[in-house]
């Protein structure tokens, strides 16, 4: 069990008078944090991927509503986005029965945001999870085995099942593509072509770190832009990718309009490819890196609640920044390299924007990833 960095916050909120919910993609360890925040208290689980649950709580009046809650004064309830309708039920219970603590996670946030979002607007505390962060893994091994332990995460990523199951990490990022990330994708969106969503899914892939141009992505993959666009969309809404846009504001020579795209897991990126090789023998062992240090941040961010802004920089020239960040009106470039080299700030950058330039390598990198 990984102590989570934002079960301190949950349990702060516990009896507040609004539903707790969580959600993130399958298999980040949702249930089990939940659970283990219930901890001995006396409660009602229930589980939407059973179909007498889902039949339950579909459209239930309030008198049927309290007859199955009973007692209870906590209940969960899993997987929430397989229920139709569910906020309104939701709703229900929160506004009914001031009583009882609501506590509810979602594998996707395509239905469950929708469909939350009105319903239970003022009435509902909500947070995303990831898979284990940088924090969260160090905390629970150890300065030194993470460290030592480094390369391995790089090449497998961060889910709970993969790290405890040392020795397997291929075939269960195997089982986790497979039955996890692409059923929820396919599942609560309108992507009705499992071949089209694989091969989009590989050229991100072997684009990542890199800007992303969707007119090209749209020769690759074989459909239209706009498609891609939406595409793009549904896959960040399943917590599998995420966007960089670019930082402009002074530079005419600015790039203005391009992004990157990174994904929240180095494992499943690399499942995708199908390339486990490791680091010292890959090409693409710095897009490696930067999508563990960019992704970690993130976490850090999105967990700590910093309201930092997060972007790249690049010019027409061809002078770049791996990653900006705005912070407070403060504005600091990072370089990411594997390896301490000498990189120098393009000084036109720094000036224009009173800006910090760090370097981030493998000797300082727990600065950037720990918060």
């Amino acid at each position: 069990m990984f102590a989570r960095t934002i079960e301190k916050l949950i349990k702060e909120k516990i009896d507040g008078g609004k539903a707790i919910v969580v959600v993130g993609a399958r298999q980040v360890g949702k249930t089990t944090l939940l659970k283990e925040i219930l901890g001995n208290k006396k409660y009602l689980f229930l589980d939407a991927d059973d179909p007498s649950t889902r039949s339950l709580l579909q459209m239930p009046t309030t008198e049927q509503i309290r007859t199955f809650i009973g007692e209870y004064k906590y209940i969960f309830l899993d997987e929430a986005q397989r229920i139709p309708g569910i906020g309104l039920t939701l709703k229900i219970i929160t506004d009914q029965f001031k009583e009882v603590q609501l506590f509810v996670s979602g594998s996707s946030s395509f239905d469950l945001g929708n469909v939350l979002n009105e319903p239970l607007t003022g009435r509902k505390w909500e947070y995303e999870l990831f898979p284990i962060s940088w924090e969260e893994y160090e905390n629970n091994t150890g300065y030194i085995k993470s460290e030592q332990q480094l390369e391995n995460r790089l090449l497998y990523g961060f889910y709970p099942e993969v790290i405890n199951n040392q020795g397997k990490e291929r075939e269960t990022l195997k089982n986790l593509v497979n039955s996890s990330l692409y059923r929820d994708v396919l599942a609560f969106s309108d992507i009705r072509k499992p071949e089209v969503l694989e091969k989009l899914l590989q050229a991100l892939a072997l684009q990542m770190g890199n800007e992303v141009n969707y007119n090209e992505l749209s020769q690759i993959v074989g459909i239209n832009k706009i498609t891609i666009q939406k595409y793009i969309n549904i896959l960040e809404k399943g917590y599998i990718i995420f966007r960089l846009n670019s930082f402009s504001r002074n530079l005419r020579n600015e790039i203005k309009q391009n992004r990157k795209i990174y994904f929240y897991d180095n494992g499943i990126r690399n499942m995708i490819i199908g390339n486990f090789n490791q680091l010292d023998l890959r090409p693409d062992k710095g897009a490696l890196w930067e999508n563990f240090l960019v992704s970690e941040r993130r976490k850090q961010n999105l967990y700590k609640d910093t309201f930092a802004k997060s972007y790249f920089w690049r010019t027409k020239l061809q002078q770049e920044v791996d990653y900006v960040e705005e912070y407070n009106g403060k504005i600091t470039g990072f370089e990411f390299k594997w390896k301490n080299k000498n990189t120098k700030f393009p000084s036109n950058f720094i000036e224009t924007y009173s800006a910090d330039g760090q370097i981030i390598n493998r000797t300082n990198f727990r600065q950037f990833v720990i918060i």
